[in-house]
């Protein structure tokens, strides 16, 4: 069940430590709520003796109870063990308030490294968008869906995006400011596009934390070389077709023995970000052996609006795909006739889309 309620202008009585309320709060005046927050059972009983207290309104439109309590007085995820706030939720309940459970903050201090995936809101993982919400700083990447943060975090937004041939904060200013908010106190997410550990620099970022001692935690995402060709219904694995694939950076240029590896392995090659660098790879894979009608699709801005894909072949790429840009990631192998077929450009088509036009053929 999915509810909608308004809260411009709703009182919101707010039951949590401090801290641990610290993110809530300010979810909640942002929607144009007034909110009463009361930090602890005992400071809400003696406000509740002055039913004149204008904080406590006798029937709010709501009620948010920040995680729950423990034995032993700590906040935990979200259950239904209220501790000390138990009678005055049941109260409450009884009175007929809606009452909502709120994730406590997360822990000050520390770092934690997202990634965001192709960047589309749709997949983030759970864990993603949790650790978003409990963020007081975010620091993230043009690729990550940097255009839903306002809607998932009220964390403090930092672009440290880079373009390309265009770095506006270098790397070792980004280590350098995750490393310091986080020992100025704030709960640091690093978001990032596809997966941190892919070609994302999240090793060095990883590095930096742990030589100045910041505890670090890392959130993996569904990386841009197999959710973007599955956008484009290529899969970069089918039976019979390829058993492998390799993935590989297309920022600079590869030598001539990693050009006849690559022709010489066999299954999908999967190039991230290389659309600059295509002439070069096509026509070192020539070179090297690769046959002329060997399958080629540019798939870009997978998953987000604008998803386009040209299908060509190893002869002709250069003049094929000239019209694209990044982002973009290419395939190149068998799959890609599994898309409905080599020749022509796809605005927007799926998998069942391009399925279909493939058993119609």
């Amino acid at each position: 069940m999915q509810l909608e309620i308004t809260l411009e202008g709703a009182t919101v009585v707010l039951l949590g430590e401090a801290d641990a309320s610290r993110q809530a709060l300010l979810r909640f005046r942002r929607a144009g709520a007034a909110v009463a927050h009361f930090d602890s059972a005992a400071a809400f009983m003696a406000q509740a003796g002055s039913p004149a207290h204008p904080a406590l309104p006798a029937r709010p439109g709501l009620v948010a109870v920040v995680g729950s309590l423990s034995a032993n007085g700590k906040h935990h995820g979200a259950t239904n063990d209220d501790g000390e706030w138990a009678p005055v939720v049941d109260h409450y309940r009884r009175a007929g308030v809606p009452i909502v459970r709120e994730p406590a903050a997360g822990a000050r201090g520390h770092v934690t490294l997202v990634g965001g995936g192709p960047g589309s809101r749709g997949l983030l993982t759970v864990d993603a968008v949790e650790a978003l919400r409990a963020a007081d700083v975010v620091l993230f990447d043009r690729l990550a869906p940097w255009r839903e943060l306002e809607r998932l975090t009220t964390a403090q937004l930092v672009d440290v995006g880079k373009l390309p041939g265009h770095h506006k904060v270098p790397q070792g200013e980004i280590n350098r400011l995750l490393v310091e908010f986080a020992k100025a106190g704030s709960n640091v997410v690093r978001l990032k596009g596809g997966d941190p550990f892919v070609f994302g620099r999240g090793g060095e970022e990883a590095a930096a934390c742990a030589e100045a001692g910041v505890p670090l935690r890392v959130v993996s995402g569904i990386s841009s070389s197999i959710a973007v060709p599955a956008a484009a219904g290529i899969p970069v694995t089918h039976r019979e077709v390829s058993h492998c694939f390799t993935v590989i950076s297309g920022h600079a240029p590869l030598t001539a023995s990693e050009h006849e590896h690559l022709a010489g392995l066999g299954g999908t090659i999967v190039v991230l970000m290389g659309v600059a660098n295509l002439p070069h790879l096509a026509s070192g894979l020539r070179r090297a052996g690769m046959p002329l009608d060997t399958p080629v699709a540019v798939v870009e801005r997978g998953h987000q609006a604008g998803q386009r894909t040209t299908v060509t072949e190893l002869g002709r790429a250069e003049a094929d795909t000239s019209a694209c840009g990044n982002p973009a990631v290419i395939v190149i192998g068998d799959v890609v006739r599994l898309a409905g077929g080599a020749g022509r450009a796809a605005e927007g088509r799926g998998f069942h889309d391009l399925a279909a036009s493939l058993l119609t053929a």
